[in-house]
Parts: structure tokens; sequence; C-alpha cells
């Protein structure tokens, strides 16, 4: 049977051999719109370095940034269901992970998690040295992300500042120099001292930082229309959400959380000194926010899950106008 929040016609359920449905349940792969919301801020940060050198992006970037995501978003899912197993048995949307009902172990969700952790890894060490300080940073964001809903009402907003934390390392991937597997080559053969690492490394310019600050907001509204699916279920078991927090104001904040990522992101457009198709496509951009902000009701989750997965398409619109900002007149 399809997980609630998965298409009844996922590729998981339809074709896969039934003894790896659990584990490819386990990293949400029958639930991909995850990947996209992952990957996206990724390629929006290759977009903007690429287009502040007048270039497109480079296409084995936007490679490497997918097969990355693909494979952090199945770890990140399989430590956050190992550490809310107990809860996530308790709720109805997610009482039938594989974890939750009793299909995987709690060791072999473990022996999962480092596989695919092992596998960015490998990815991570084709990139520049800054990118995998970028890379090791976000772990920590990464590990307290399953334990923000028991302390605070905005683990959205943490979900935010851990999502997006690729489009600093799609921008820093993008400035290109030297993998980090290469320098260790050649520190290791020419017995090169540790500081020639750190002059590898530069601070990443403004853009990037308000691109990155954009994402927070723009998860922070999407992740919100995404709890309204488990608003009663969390109250019944004690566990915080900004959806609960807000309540019937929850379309309301997320027009104001909508708002001010589209502020932020044409702002780092504008400073990045991207040409008008930026801003057309921007505009775009704002038209689909508003859309979802405006249809958002809270005591229908059906459409509150509908509207979530949309934001593919909102990810997208802003990639494709980083990338046309390279044309300017």
């Amino acid at each position: 049977m399809p997980l609630p929040d998965a298409a009844p016609t996922n590729w998981v359920d339809r074709h896969a051999p039934p003894a790896w449905r659990p584990w490819l349940k386990l990293g949400r792969l029958d639930r991909p719109t995850g990947i996209w919301l992952l990957m996206l801020p990724g390629w929006q940060g290759i977009a903007l370095a690429g287009a502040m050198r007048g270039e497109g992006p480079d296409p084995r970037l936007l490679a490497l940034f997918a097969a990355g995501s693909g494979l952090m978003r199945a770890a990140g899912c399989a430590f956050n269901d190992i550490i809310d197993r107990d809860f996530d048995a308790r709720v109805a949307r997610t009482a039938g992970r594989p974890l939750a009902s009793g299909q995987i172990t709690v060791r072999g969700a473990w022996i999962f998690l480092v596989a695919c952790a092992l596998g960015g890894l490998g990815i991570l060490l084709s990139l520049n040295l800054l990118c995998f300080y970028l890379g090791v940073a976000s772990l920590g964001l990464v590990a307290a992300y399953p334990f923000m809903k028991r302390i605070t009402w905005w683990p959205q907003a943490w979900l935010g500042l851990t999502f997006n934390w690729g489009a600093l390392m799609g921008f820093a991937a993008a400035l290109g120099g030297p993998s980090l597997a290469m320098i260790l080559a050649l520190v290791a053969g020419a017995g090169l001292a540790g500081t020639h690492l750190s002059a590898q490394v530069e601070p990443l310019p403004w853009p990037a930082v308000l691109l990155y600050t954009a994402g927070v907001l723009w998860t922070l509204g999407y992740d919100t229309i995404y709890a309204v699916q488990d608003m009663e279920d969390d109250a019944l078991i004690g566990v915080k959400s900004s959806a609960l927090r807000l309540g019937d104001a929850a379309p309301r904040a997320v027009t104001g959380f909508y708002a001010a990522s589209l502020a932020l992101a044409l702002s780092a457009g504008w400073l990045a000194g991207l040409g008008p198709m930026f801003t057309a496509g921007a505009a775009g951009l704002g038209l689909h926010l508003a859309w979802q902000a405006r249809k958002l009701r809270v005591e229908d989750p059906v459409l509150a899950l509908a509207l979530f997965k949309s934001n593919t398409a909102a990810g997208l619109i802003l990639f494709v106008a980083l990338v046309a900002g390279v044309w300017r007149p």
C-alpha cells in the first residue's frame, strides 16, 4: 500500500521488487518532491554563480548535486525516522513508514544511512575545498533537525536552514578550483604545508547569502503548508510545528514568508547584476507563491499536500530565472 503522502501510482509500489520497497521508502524514493526541494537550492546557487560570470550553469555540477541530493535526502530521512520512530507510529500519515511499522530494524536503518552518507561523501570529495567545508558544516544542522519539533514551534525554520544550505554549496562549487581529493593527493605527494589548503578558500559574496536566506523563508512557507496535514495528530502527541502555532493565521503567515523570500531573491539577482529576464522570471515566481498562499486552508490537508508538492515548480521557476539572468541587453 502506498503511504498517504505518496502518489498512488508511485514507481516504488508499481515497479520495485517487494523486498526493495521498504528500503526505497525509508529513503522516501516513493516521494521525490523532497529530493527536488533539496536539490533546487543547489542548482540555484550554481546558476547564480554562473550568471554572475555571464555563463550558464555547469551541467557536471548540476548532475553531481542531483545525485548528492538524492543520497543525502535518503540518509536524512533514515536518520529522522530512527529518531522519530515512536512518534511516527502514533501519527496516521506516518504509521506505515518502514521503521515505525517494523518492516526494517533500527540496525538496518543505520546501515542504510551510513551507505547513503558514504555515497554523498564521495561526491563531496570531488568538489572544491570551500564546498567541502560547507558540506561538513551542514551536518550539525541535519543532526539537530529531528529534535526541533520537541523544543520549538518553528522546526520548519530549522528545516529551511538545512535544506537551503545547498545554495551556498552550489555557489561555492561553481567558483571552481581543485577538488579536495586532488588537493589531498598533491599534499600527500609533495608534502605541502596545511596553510596551502586554507589559501584555497574565499568568502562567499552577498548575492549567495541573500539567495540562501530567500530559500530559508521559502522553506518556512512551504513546510508550514506541509505541516497542516499533521496538525491534529501533532497536537495529540505533543510535538510542535509552525502550522500549530499559527493556526488559522497560517495562510497570512505563509503569504508574509513568501513575500520576504521573493524580496530577498530579487535583491540577490539585482546585486549580482542579472539582466531583465531574471526579473521577469521572479515575477512569475511571485504569482505562483501568491496562488499557493491564497489557496491554503488549514482545514483541508489534502489540498495542503498538493500545494506543498507544487513547490518543485516554484524552485524550477527561480532556477530558470537565474539562468535567464545571464542575458543582458
